[in-house]
């Protein structure tokens, strides 16, 4: 299974409708977002795709309500989370937050050992290392003053136990 991993839209529709196609050449099902939608209306860049999209807040997303009813209406399985997920993908154990609690934070939940991956985003910087059997990954992000390197995604292959970084182009 592959499983693409994006964060930190901030409300750049472009770029949300490139990560969409991206996502759907590569056949993705899932999608996990770490945050920082900012407000629902970028959520229909994902429509139509078929995708499950599970994603948690981060600290630029408004419009709560609006953010969960939106997910939801995607497909039957997306969900929005909360500040933190917990999700089993053909039994790779993943944890998602958005950062902003600090990297202290992140470390502490990929050195708990539970999790075979920790997705994160907040920083804006594309990467991935490994914290004793826990890999931890940033896919990127979108943010308009993010330098061309770091406007990537992520995909998680459950099969390969692989992570691949893909540029975005808006």
């Amino acid at each position: 299974m592959q499983v693409g991993i994006v964060s930190d839209t901030h409300d750049n529709y472009a770029a949300a409708e490139a990560i969409a196609a991206v996502f759907a050449d590569r056949g993705i099902d899932t999608v996990v977002h770490c945050g920082d939608f900012v407000a629902p209306p970028l959520l229909a860049a994902f429509e139509g795709h078929g995708f499950d999209l599970h994603g948690v807040l981060g600290n630029n997303d408004g419009e709560l309500d609006g953010l969960e009813q939106t997910i939801e209406d995607l497909s039957d399985d997306s969900q929005l989370h909360g500040r933190y997920a917990d999700l089993t993908f053909d039994g790779t154990e993943v944890h998602v937050l958005h950062g902003d609690q600090g990297l202290e934070e992140v470390n502490s939940r990929a050195e708990s050992g539970g999790y075979d991956y920790v997705c994160y985003g907040h920083f804006h910087v594309a990467e991935e290392r490994s914290v004793g059997d826990t890999t931890v990954v940033n896919p990127g992000a979108h943010f308009p003053t993010v330098p061309e390197q770091y406007r990537s995604v992520a995909v998680l292959d459950t099969d390969t136990d692989e992570i691949e970084f893909v540029s975005v182009d808006e």
